[in-house]
């Protein structure tokens, strides 16, 4: 019974030597990227020609990105690094072993708190898009304006976002392995969808910097730093340098999909709204495919979300094994299913009020840049390790780098987000 406690809680997050994914097969490489880039490619795309407007044109914006992907890039391969040499298998585990317990500790809560919003910013999301989706169907049904669609209680957007909590979301949440994801790609092809129909929509009309850049890393990092770690440790080839391609590859796809997001900043200036999709006529039929398929694939994307977020249920797998010494698999799986209900149900009361998805991108996107930034000092902590050379000097000083930016991006945009937030109030 202590070996079936051990397990359970190394499912969920802890200092556990092997990954979890063990008992299946392995991911190959394709079934990596694609991961990868379900996990970076999603809401961020909606955003995207917002941040262009807020950087104060296309220079600015491609410039924040391309600096920003080194960090991206550069923050993945240091996490595949410290999880190969630190023997653990998910994102705080690495963290808490090479930094030490205050940090991990630290980590979690980060960790929480960002998949909680990035949550809350997907239903929002859902909830908008069937908003613009049931004013086109009733265009077509009646012929008249959808602005103009009387109140019933079933057409009620907040009664079909709960619908699909309940019978779609939900049942996809329950399943612990990150594997099967792989094979829901369609989160990849409605982000290729709306790129193409926002590139075709184009019809030619031509702040700060530092403001779009809660935006760009919300939208490279997404989850993806955080998934990155169970991902490497679930692959088949754990080569430092086969993990390198896969970053690379995946962030370089990521920058070309989120660059060509343009054309929505070129379609519509400074009128851009901070949902490009919110911005298109709700009849225009190119763009009711892009809401649905992007409706779809944020629903089927949200589980990775719960799956990431059940280190939550690290502290009651830890609480039942002081109480009876041991942990039965009935009590992981209950305790895995009321977990991910609280959590749907409270980021989708939460979403139903959220009237501006932008308030949300503008807290998440400090928090990623926490993220992306701060924690890869856990290349300054793997190398006190190593012997003194030029190499641990070099990396040494590329973490202190990385330290610096984060604190400072962190600070500064999550401040902006406040003021905002407050100034709204």
């Amino acid at each position: 019974m202590e070996e079936l406690a051990r397990e359970s809680i190394s499912l969920l997050a802890s200092a556990s030597n092997k990954p979890p994914l063990d008992s299946g097969p392995r991911l190959g490489s394709m079934g990596a990227v694609f991961i990868m880039l379900k996990s970076a490619l999603g809401a961020g795309l909606l955003n995207f020609p917002w941040a262009f407007d807020k950087a104060g044109g296309i220079r600015s914006a491609v410039t924040v990105e391309l600096i920003s992907l080194v960090f991206l890039v550069s923050g993945l391969i240091i996490l595949g690094y410290s999880s190969s040499v630190s023997g653990r298998c998910t994102y705080q585990a690495v963290v808490k072993e090479v930094c030490g317990a205050a940090i991990g500790q630290l980590c979690e809560l980060c960790f929480v708190f960002n998949l909680f919003m990035i949550g809350v910013a997907f239903l929002v999301i859902v909830n908008d898009q069937l908003e613009k989706v049931s004013g086109s169907l009733y265009e077509v049904v009646t012929g008249l304006p959808g602005s103009e669609m009387p109140y019933r209680w079933y057409t009620d957007r907040h009664l079909a976002l709960m619908l699909l909590c309940l019978f779609l979301i939900l049942p996809m949440s329950i399943p612990k392995e990150i594997r099967v994801q792989k094979y829901i790609v369609l989160g990849t092809f409605a982000a290729t969808y709306l790129t193409i129909a926002i590139i075709v929509k184009y019809t030619g009309s031509w702040a700060s910097m530092f403001s779009a850049i809660p935006t760009i890393c919300f939208g490279f990092q997404f989850q993806c730093h955080e998934a990155s770690i169970a991902i490497y440790s679930s692959m088949e080839n754990q080569k430092l340098s086969h993990w390198v391609l896969i970053s690379v590859l995946s962030m370089i796809f990521c920058l070309i999909i989120y660059s060509l997001t343009v054309y929505g900043y070129l379609t519509f200036g400074k009128d851009v709204k901070a949902d490009i999709l919110m911005s298109y006529a709700g009849h225009d039929v190119l763009m009711v495919v892009a809401r649905l398929l992007f409706g779809v694939s944020i629903i089927t994307v949200y589980p990775i979300i719960v799956l990431l977020s059940s280190v939550m249920q690290e502290p009651l797998m830890r609480w039942r094994y002081r109480q009876t010494g041991a942990v039965s698999e009935a009590f992981e799986r209950s305790s895995r299913y009321l977990l991910s209900v609280l959590w749907i149900t409270v980021t989708l009361l939460i979403a139903m009020y959220v009237p501006d998805i932008s308030k949300v991108i503008s807290v998440i996107g400090g928090i990623s840049a926490f993220f992306i930034f701060i924690f890869p000092l856990c290349l300054m902590f793997a190398m006190q390790s190593e012997p003194v050379s030029f190499k641990t000097v070099v990396l040494t000083t590329w973490g202190a780098v990385t330290l610096v930016c984060g604190a400072f991006i962190f600070g500064q945009s999550t401040t902006i987000a406040i003021m905002q937030l407050l100034h709204n109030i």
